[in-house]
């Protein structure tokens, strides 16, 4: 970015540290604008949905799994994150559009006795499905907001990680260390048998023990980390180096 002023990110649904403002996904990431001006007409414009609504708020905060849709140029974008745990742009379908995934963080009883679930993305869900529980992901429709499907967080699971030191790395969940007061720690091995620990707050429920593949197409690399001589190799046969 050239010169001192960043922007920062409008209070939203995602944590400041953990999102990224709209204006630079236009200008740092799909080069539609030049300037912060631009970025503000273009969302003025009414040209930028996320989630399926218009935000001309220039610095709104798109975070992970959000859905990024400008229909003037028909882009369509999930963001993700890379193995080295930079937000990338990915892009997807119409069909793969119309929904997200959230993680569920937690689940309780208001004072009208209505449960009540909380995502990651700052959603409340009003009579979730019972079996809905804490750590497990749901497939919201992104028009209606209601959810469909539930990925159970369950031995088996495909998971992809969406904070700590493997932001990006995907896997299978192999092992569940609880430990109670403080962290519980999951082991995660991905294709390739390596095998790594988080916390697991960190982890993030793509696909189910069932199932082949996960919900959401991928972004380039399928979330498998290459080690600096992997990518060394990699880089000198594409001719980089």
């Amino acid at each position: 970015m050239g010169g001192v002023w960043a922007p920062k990110p409008s209070p939203g649904p995602h944590k400041m540290r953990e999102c990224i403002p709209v204006c630079i996904i236009l200008r740092e990431r799909l080069k539609y604008a030049l300037t912060g001006k631009e970025c503000m007409q273009i969302c003025m414009e009414r040209c930028v949905k996320v989630d399926g609504k218009v935000r001309t708020d220039h610095n709104f905060p798109a975070g992970f799994m959000d859905v990024v849709e400008i229909d003037k140029s028909s882009d369509r974008f999930r963001l993700m994150y890379d193995t080295k745990g930079r937000f990338v742009l990915h892009r997807i379908n119409r069909d793969e559009s119309l929904f997200k995934l959230c993680r569920i963080q937690k689940i309780y009883i208001t004072g009208n006795k209505i449960p009540v679930a909380v995502t990651h993305d700052g959603r409340t869900i009003r009579y979730p499905d019972p079996e809905a529980k804490a750590n497990d992901t749901i497939k919201v429709d992104v028009s209606t907001g209601k959810m469909s499907d539930i990925l159970k967080f369950e031995l088996g699971a495909t998971v992809m990680l969406s904070r700590g030191r493997n932001t990006g790395r995907v896997g299978t969940l192999m092992h569940i260390e609880r430990h109670d007061g403080s962290f519980s720690i999951c082991s995660i091995k991905d294709a390739k048998g390596h095998v790594f620990a988080t916390r697991l707050q960190n982890v993030f429920v793509i696909g189910s023990a069932s199932a082949a593949k996960p919900l959401v197409s991928l972004p380039k690399g399928n979330g498998i980390k290459k080690t600096i001589m992997e990518e060394r190799a990699e880089a000198e046969a594409a001719g980089r180096l």
